[in-house]
């Protein structure tokens, strides 16, 4: 039995409320059970300067986690001068799981920013974040569209993620923290709403996993997925 009780293919209770902040162009306040994270997607008519004059635009992200979004409070990163390699690396993995569904070209010669604050962390926080970052993307891309700022279609297709893991020698779908700080192997999936695979990152924390247990982690991700993206889809509409 998992600690919260769940079947072993149940998600945590998912909840993607849109339009939450009134100065942003996007944004998504996205619950995946106790993770909270708040998203604002921020338009831009500028580019970093190694993208100028390519006739193409930007999708990047920025991740962070309040003090208090964990039982004991962190130290804010803007405090101690810089950035976590945690924080790093979950950014870069929001901003390339989003660009993979945007047609930069489409796009323009623009970028947009998706910033992603985590109000409260049980596990999954960059699954959450990437999950959420869509829905406050494709509110920014609506946004432009009825300002006539796009011409043709930018966003090729859903994107969304979720966890997987063994615990206690079982494949389950989207950890909690009680379980991800116990999992025998922990797992994130980055899947577009056709079933494509954009990135995987699965480790092994305790046993090696083998090739059946990876798949079968594999299939759970789709199946969550697929709901996530279902979600998605109804927010946006």
């Amino acid at each position: 039995m998992r600690p919260s009780r769940r079947q072993p293919d149940e998600l945590r209770s998912i909840t993607l409320e849109r339009a939450v902040v009134k100065f942003a162009e996007g944004s998504c306040f996205v619950k995946f059970g106790d993770t909270h994270v708040l998203v604002t997607a921020t338009l831009e008519e500028r580019l970093p300067p190694w993208l100028k004059g390519q006739g193409r635009g930007w999708v990047t992200a920025e991740y962070g986690m309040l003090p208090r979004a964990t039982s004991e409070r962190t130290r804010r990163e803007a405090s101690a001068g810089k950035q976590g390699g945690r924080t790093v690396e979950i950014q870069r993995l929001i901003g390339r799981s989003l660009r993979s569904v945007v047609d930069l070209v489409a796009l323009g010669e623009r970028q947009i920013t998706l910033d992603c604050d985590v109000i409260q962390a049980d596990g999954g926080t960059r699954t959450a974040s990437i999950t959420g970052a869509w829905v406050a993307l494709a509110d920014c891309l609506a946004w432009m569209k009825a300002r006539d700022m796009t011409k043709s279609q930018v966003l090729r297709d859903n994107i969304a993620a979720v966890s997987c893991g063994v615990f206690k020698n079982t494949a389950v779908l989207d950890l909690d923290y009680a379980e991800d700080s116990e999992a025998e192997t922990d797992a994130n999936f980055v899947m577009t709403g056709n079933g494509n695979i954009v990135e995987v990152q699965a480790t092994a924390e305790k046993t090696p996993f083998s090739e059946d247990q990876f798949l079968a982690l594999l299939a759970l991700a789709r199946k969550g997925v697929d709901k996530l993206v279902g979600l998605q889809k109804l927010a946006v509409t």
